[in-house]
């Protein structure tokens, strides 16, 4: 399928849309969430996207049934809000994507809750590391391995491991467009980055090994090892010169 591209106004709308999502990253990153339910923090933006004028992508989408994904410690992506209770020294992972005027912004974020271990710490930080160098690498006359390069290079370099069967991918008026962007080279289509693609560069890094499986709710995707997993996205727009990142969620 093609690649759709965006005219400067469609990523205007877009950028609206991801400075919503740095917003409620921004407030979460202030709140004591611990002992809160999951599914409390979930309600909580839910009010805060409609506040907005805009509305959740994630629910309903394909029949997920929240408004954001919570997922927590060895939970890759993907997490339902329940009525866990949000503990100290989780690492909390929130994947939240906003519609607004008919465009999608998506953008995830690992939190960490209270005092955390240093090896959990060191895996957040080299998953928003490898998310930078992704998006350095996210340029006209790219390719997609270059952005999967700059990813896995920086994470299999610190003695950590990147999902394979989760991927980036275009976002728009759809949550998921053309083209897929693995987090490590891969064989298969490699199109050449150019003015107006807007996609999702998001890294998922496990301590321990790659594999995943998928949780009896159908949903949630945790590692196959029990490790911990950290989580970091961001939506970016490939300029004539550069880029834009939408969400800002990790600076560049």
């Amino acid at each position: 399928m093609p690649i759709p591209i965006k005219d400067e106004e469609a990523i205007k709308i877009m950028a609206i849309a991801g400075n919503i999502i740095l917003d409620i990253f921004s407030e979460i990153s202030k709140m004591d969430l611990i002992g809160m339910k999951t599914i409390e923090l979930n309600d909580h933006v839910d009010i805060t996207i409609k506040d907005r004028g805009a509305s959740a992508a994630f629910l309903n989408y394909r029949g997920f049934p929240k408004s954001c994904c919570i997922s927590l410690n060895d939970e890759v992506v993907h997490g339902i809000p329940d009525g866990r209770r949000i503990a100290n020294g989780d690492l909390l992972k929130i994947d939240l994507g906003i519609k607004y005027q008919g465009y999608i912004a998506d953008a995830a974020r690992t939190f960490a809750i209270g005092e955390i271990s240093k090896d959990a710490r060191k895996l957040m930080e080299v998953t928003k590391e490898a998310l930078r160098e992704g998006i350095k690498a996210a340029k006209k006359g790219n390719r997609i391995s270059d952005i999967s390069r700059g990813v896995q290079t920086i994470v299999e370099s610190n003695g950590f491991s990147v999902v394979r069967e989760l991927t980036g991918h275009g976002v728009g008026q759809a949550l998921h467009e053309e083209p897929v962007i693995p987090n490590f080279v891969a064989e298969g289509p490699n199109p050449v980055l150019s003015p107006g693609m807007v996609i999702a560069i998001e890294p998922m890094v496990n301590r321990g090994d790659y594999q995943v499986k998928t949780e009896s709710n159908g949903w949630t995707i945790s590692t196959r090892d029990g490790s911990l997993s950290s989580h970091f996205e961001d939506t970016i727009a490939i300029l004539e010169k550069g880029n834009m990142n939408l969400t800002r969620v990790v600076e560049n």
